[in-house]
């Protein structure tokens, strides 16, 4: 079995991958047998649940992405009611990212609708038991502490699509969180990455595809699918020198225990 850690089922461009029970039946056929569907603003929340009570093996994950508008503002009891459907298992996708916001962070508190709407998701989060899906850009350090000042670790979760260096991951590890590895991984100019992979120890380790994004060798710059999942195995497998069966039951025994499965 292999999971596939994170992806946005219900945004799959039904013109380039089928429809969902073909993407589904593919994803089975490549040995991905459980899929965290998440969604990134209050828009898609319904559908993501939708999805998660059409399949079985996929679970949701209920948030607001910090590059959605800073208008974007849910009050505590919309995000529980939301996230206490019984297969919605974590909290996200949120964080920080700083990247697309260049004007906003040159200004002094140009960022605190960001931090807030972090900590109310984190301590959301710790309110229902459920981890946290993270996602951070040009604001690593910002995360880590925000993370750390907040409790998180009583909750952990997954630092989504990681690109940073072994310094972070360690840091984030420390505070109870796995490191999910992309298609990135499999990219042939990612050596640092690729580094990063093959020195954490495999059980802090998940596997994702972001999909429909980053789409792994050998099919990079297509739409990514859960079923792709397969290829970012082969490649920490390789970086490793393991065999497939073991980083594909690790991978899969870390979040099951993550989550509780």
């Amino acid at each position: 079995m292999i999971v596939d850690s994170h992806c946005h089922l219900n945004i799959l461009p039904e013109e380039k991958v089928g429809n969902l029970d073909d993407v589904i039946a593919k994803a089975r056929e490549l040995g991905v047998n459980r899929i965290l569907c998440v969604a990134i603003n209050p828009g898609q929340w319904q559908d993501v649940l939708d999805l998660a009570d059409r399949y079985e093996e996929v679970y949701a994950s209920i948030g607001v992405h910090p590059c959605e508008d800073k208008d974007v503002v849910v009050t505590d009891e919309a995000l529980i009611a939301a996230a206490s459907h019984p297969k919605v298992i974590a909290i996200g996708e949120v964080g920080l990212d700083y990247f697309h916001f260049e004007e906003m962070c040159a200004v002094e508190g140009g960022m605190k609708w960001q931090h807030d709407r972090f900590t109310q998701h984190i301590r959301i989060a710790k309110q229902l038991n459920k981890p946290l899906i993270i996602h951070t850009r040009n604001s690593t350090p910002d995360c880590l502490a925000m993370l750390a000042k907040e409790g998180a670790e009583q909750v952990g979760g997954i630092m989504h699509c990681f690109v940073e260096d072994l310094d972070t991951a360690e840091q984030a590890i420390a505070l109870g969180f796995y490191i999910s590895f992309s298609g990135i991984v499999t990219f042939k100019n990612a050596k640092a990455l690729k580094a990063v992979a093959t020195a954490l120890p495999l059980d802090k380790i998940l596997v994702e595809t972001d999909a429909p994004y980053l789409a792994p060798m050998p099919f990079r710059g297509k739409t990514n699918q859960p079923g792709y999942t397969r290829y970012v195995v082969e490649e920490i497998a390789k970086l490793k020198e393991l065999p497939f069966e073991t980083v594909a039951e690790a991978t899969t025994a870390n979040f099951n225990r993550l989550f509780n499965l």
